[in-house]
Order: C-alpha cells, then structure tokens, then sequence
C-alpha cells in the first residue's frame, strides 16, 4: 500500500541554513498494518508524516500509494487522495469551534459529490463507531479533552480511507484517556484500516505491532511485531 524508496527531503535547499530532514527512508507498509513512527524532536517523523499523507514533497527518492507514483499527480489528485484515502488526526485535534460534533465530523463530506442523506449516514456510521453519537450536537467546546480526540477520529474515518494518520494522538490527554484512543485506533487496524501513529510516548509505541524508529532523518529501527 505505502512504498517508499530512499526518499531525500531537504529544506531550504542550496542555502546556508538548508537542513536535511530525511535521507534515503525506505518504507513499505503493508495494509492493515499498526505502525508506530518514533523519534525525539526534529528527528524527522513529522517530515514524513507529511509526505506520506502527499501534504510534502520530496527531492529524491520514490512514493508509490496504491501502486502508483505521488510524483506523477498534480496538486487536485493528491488534495483527492488526502480527502478520500488518508485520514488524519491531530494531537491538538484541529476542530472547529463554533461547529457542532456532527459539523465537524461533515467537513470532509463536503469535498465530495455526496447527498445530504448520504452525509448523515456517513456522520452517523463514523460517530457510532467512535463511541459519541449521543454527543453529535454538542458544540465541540464542551467536550473533555478525549471526546475532542473521538470527534477528530470520526472525522479521520467519516470517510472510510484506507489509512489513518495519527500525530501524537495521546499527547494532549491523561494516561488512561491516551490509553482509551490508542485503543480505538487499533481496533481500527483490527478491522483492516492501516493505522501509522506518529508519537513520543513509548509505551504506546511497544503496544504497535511495528516500530520505525527515526534519527537525524535516518531510520535507526525497524522492528515488526514487537508485541
């Protein structure tokens, strides 16, 4: 599913404070796979986040979705790629704030040629599956810290994409809530989903059924089915 050759990304290239944000990675992520990407600070797994979620360019290397080149899409089919393969959950959970549950989850929807009816089914389905559809017309403001986190996963998933891209999805709650959307995740994998979590904490890492350690922009670990 997910195909990285010795990708090189380089920012601020050819200038005095140009930094090497990743050097030859090479991944293949197969789907269904939990996948953790850890590292310290500036270690690059941001950088990579970003690439595989077609957000980044690169300068060398390969990505291939799916079979095929990234390179080869314009800007529109990787923006369809995001919106309709690639969900993406954030640790300060990005909501709207004057939006409803239900708003929030809908946003995606709208990207797509979909009915009303259609969009409330998909709404519905997601919110169900996160444990919140008693919540879907509360202002997002009033929600605990971990009900704000299941409102971005419902959003991630409203449209069922392949894979879902969390960025340190644990690191703004306490440890049994962490624990609660960890495992919301990999019951997402459970059920077929590839699920690659970009986090500092350890502990979640271990629980992965992979580790792709990064340092300096250089995979320093790369161990499969550490549980």
């Amino acid at each position: 599913m997910i195909t990285l050759e010795n990708i090189c990304k380089t920012y601020n290239s050819g200038k005095p404070n140009s930094v090497e944000a990743l050097k030859n990675i090479s991944i293949h992520i197969q789907p269904g796979e939990l996948v953790a990407i850890v590292g310290k600070s500036g270690a690059g797994k941001s950088t990579l986040m970003h690439i595989i979620a077609c957000a980044e360019t690169f300068e060398e290397g390969t990505y291939l979705f799916d079979g095929v080149s990234v390179s080869d899409k314009n800007d529109t089919e990787k923006a369809k790629i995001r919106n309709k393969q690639i969900g993406t959950v954030f640790q300060d959970f990005a909501l709207v704030d004057d939006f409803s549950v239900y708003e929030n989850v809908e946003l995606p929807l709208y990207f797509c040629k979909n009915t009303k009816s259609q969009r409330k089914k998909a709404v519905t389905n997601a919110l169900k599956i996160v444990g919140i559809e008693e919540l879907k017309n509360r202002n997002v403001t009033t929600l605990s810290g971990g009900q704000k986190q299941r409102v971005a996963i419902a959003r991630a998933i409203v449209n069922n994409p392949d894979i879902i891209l969390a960025d340190e999805p644990t690191g703004a709650l306490d440890s049994k809530t962490g624990t609660d959307i960890f495992n919301l995740l990999k019951s997402l994998s459970e059920f077929g989903k590839t699920v690659i979590i970009i986090t500092h904490d350890r502990d979640i890492a271990e629980k992965c059924t992979r580790i792709i350690e990064i340092s300096d922009g250089k995979i320093l670990l790369d161990d499969i089915y550490v549980i």
